[in-house]
């Protein structure tokens, strides 16, 4: 293997691996794209489609280990991916700050939810298990209540229960995007909602952001935008906090995303952690507010390089998520060549081309890409994504 180029496997083809192959690729990284579906979006950006599934580990490995320079696995934005990610590190002796505990931090949210008890961090009573202990013990909780699958991203099977009566058909969602069939029930919490995007070095924190979080309204609650910087001081409550959970569940080295909500009473509460990088560009709106191409130093870190996270700027960023209104089939999209060079736009990202059958947006997974974009105040930055999403038209079918 001595001069090979190095090569870098990327777990999942989803559109929140493009950004962590583009990144390889500036480095001169060979990247292999391991996922069952060859029409992911992922796969047309990198060097070399896997057609196997993420989740059988034993067929993965025997296929790396066939490859010259492999120098590292990455699950980017995909919590599922995570185990893989891990076993595959292992058994090919390859670089990896994960650990057994930010793993099942990450797949398992009712696992999350007691380990952020026993840290003593604020957070909403709740239950968690398989569906009939779900079913009974919910029950002694205040209503309403947010039911989810405690191992699925991106809103799937999540649903706001507002009486007893609606228990049982929440549960049963919830149970249905379940890769181990367990739920858990959370007494629901309004407040301001927020995603903190970090680089963890050393076992802590060495570069976050805090981004606002635009919602769709319930019982979706999917990610329509994320803006950053958000306030300080709320900033300055979540490191300590991330701090705590990377010592609880070993985490060493690599991206750290959180959901974040703050309550009216100005109690920060963490919601959900991933030990990858976050979706929708938030990796890149991380290193584009602070100056730093986060998303090269994730690829770095996976080959067992120090990265290096010196902030160099300081300015505002926000990512659009563009998603449909109906189901259909995407004939053309039109505009995309004037949004590229509208001043402020940093990328566009399309998720589905021409001939995709597309999904109305009601889960992250349905969208059709994301614009990234800067500026030097909010006012500015709102007018300029405002520009583009008007200057984006998606001509979408009818399903045939």
């Amino acid at each position: 293997m001595t001069g090979a180029r190095r090569t870098l496997a990327v777990l999942g083809g989803a559109d929140g691996a493009i950004s962590t192959i583009r990144a390889a690729a500036r480095l001169g990284v060979r990247t292999i794209c391991v996922d069952m579906r060859a029409d992911a979006p992922g796969v047309a950006h990198a060097d070399e489609f896997l057609d196997l599934s993420t989740r059988d580990v034993p067929r993965v490995a025997r296929a790396l280990a066939e490859r010259d320079g492999l120098a590292g696995v990455v699950s980017p934005a995909s919590d599922v991916n995570l185990p893989s990610q891990l076993a595959l590190a292992e058994r090919l002796g390859l670089p990896c700050g994960l650990s057994d505990g930010a793993v099942r931090g990450s797949v398992d949210k009712g696992w999350f939810r007691a380990m952020c008890a026993r840290l003593g961090l604020p957070g909403p009573r709740h239950v968690s298990g398989p569906e009939e202990e779900v079913l009974r013990d919910a029950l002694d909780l205040d209503f309403p209540l947010m039911v989810k699958p405690v191992d699925s991203s991106g809103s799937r099977g999540v649903s706001l229960c507002h009486t007893p009566d609606e228990l049982p058909e929440a549960v049963r969602l919830a149970r249905e995007w379940s890769l181990s069939g367990r739920v858990v029930a959370e007494e629901y919490l309004e407040g301001a909602h927020y995603t903190a995007e970090a680089f963890v070095i050393g076992g802590k924190v060495a570069l976050i952001g805090l981004a606002e979080r635009e919602l769709t309204p319930p019982p979706l609650f999917i990610t329509v935008q994320h803006t950053m910087p958000g306030q300080a001081a709320i900033t300055d409550a979540v490191r300590p906090m991330l701090d705590a959970v990377c010592a609880e569940t070993g985490l060493r080295e690599g991206p750290l995303s959180a959901d974040v909500l703050v309550t009216g009473t100005g109690e920060v509460v963490l919601v959900e952690m991933g030990a990858r990088l976050g979706g929708n560009g938030l990796a890149e709106l991380l290193g584009l507010v602070h100056g730093v191409d986060v998303v090269e130093q994730y690829v770095l870190s996976a080959m067992g390089e120090t990265p290096r996270l010196t902030p160099t700027a300081a300015r505002y960023g926000a990512v659009r998520v563009l998603g449909a209104e109906r189901d259909g089939k995407l004939i053309r999209v039109d505009g995309e060549g004037e949004v590229r060079g509208l001043p402020g736009i940093v990328d566009l990202v399309l998720a589905a081309a021409p001939g995709d059958h597309v999904d109305r947006y009601t889960r992250a997974g349905a969208k059709l890409g994301y614009l990234t974009a800067t500026a030097a105040d909010r006012d500015t930055l709102a007018g300029v994504l405002d520009e583009a999403a008007a200057l984006l038209r998606f001509e979408i079918g009818d399903v045939q």
